[in-house]
């Protein structure tokens, strides 16, 4: 079922990523050295469901020898069937869509922040902490520090003590290119011929001595979500 879904999607979105817009990868050949199990990959957020479906569309296509480009179809070949990544549990439930779509992988979680467009306060349910330790144990879990598509909103600490628990390779990566060009759920178009940018980092160096807060910040400076890049980028919009 899991393959089937990955395939389905992948074939689906594969014209609107190669032939709408204009793809620019960098550093994805790291995908092909990394362990089978164990990884974390932790990157900004900025549609709902574009965002992942590029990742998937990259790191098949690297696996399969062809870095750094999406325009080889690895998705089909689907060799790598363990990887995961964290959704809201809401957002996979609006609509049939959003449920198929969660068979290819998704590990939900019930925000303990944000509910139906709200801020909230409840507890965390363990049972979807096991979730994604069990995800982690078993292969690469793709997740957004951030929880939302907000740009530099900070990040949840939760990343931080799966960290310091499981003591994962940390592989930073950001995205840009994705709010100009869909909706905020990744589905319609609002800018045709616009770039998606991706750029994989090298996984980070992490001192598991140091506290949840230090290891979030040094996460978030990786994927350049932290205060000083959103005045950087207010001072390059000024200049320009």
């Amino acid at each position: 079922m899991k393959k089937s879904t990955i395939r389905f999607f992948g074939s689906v979105v594969y014209f609107r990523f190669n032939f709408r817009y204009k793809a620019r990868i960098e550093g994805a050949e790291l995908f092909q050295y990394l362990p089978d199990q164990n990884v974390l990959i932790i990157s900004n957020h900025q549609t709902y469901f574009a965002d992942v479906s590029f990742f998937f569309h990259t790191i098949h296509a690297a696996i399969t020898g062809h870095p750094n480009s999406i325009k080889y179809p690895g998705f089909l070949k689907c060799r790598k069937h363990n990887i995961y990544y964290v959704a809201a549990e809401e957002t996979m439930k609006a609509g049939f869509l959003p449920k198929l779509l969660a068979f290819s992988g998704a590990v939900t979680i019930n925000r303990s922040w944000r509910a139906n467009g709200q801020n909230v306060r409840r507890k965390v349910d363990r049972s979807e902490t096991q979730n994604i330790d069990r995800a982690l144990q078993d292969g690469w879990l793709i997740t957004f520090p951030q929880g939302t598509t907000t740009p530099y909103a900070p990040g949840r600490i939760g990343t931080a003590i799966i960290v310091k628990k499981h003591k994962p390779v940390v592989v930073p990566v950001v995205i840009d290119g994705f709010r100009r060009s869909f909706d905020k759920k990744g589905i319609r178009t609002r800018k045709k011929n616009s770039e998606l940018r991706m750029r994989v980092k090298a996984p980070l160096e992490i001192d598991y001595s140091k506290t949840v807060e230090e290891i979030m910040h040094q996460m978030m400076t990786a994927i350049e979500q932290t205060p000083e890049f959103n005045t950087l980028e207010k001072i390059k919009k000024q200049e320009t």
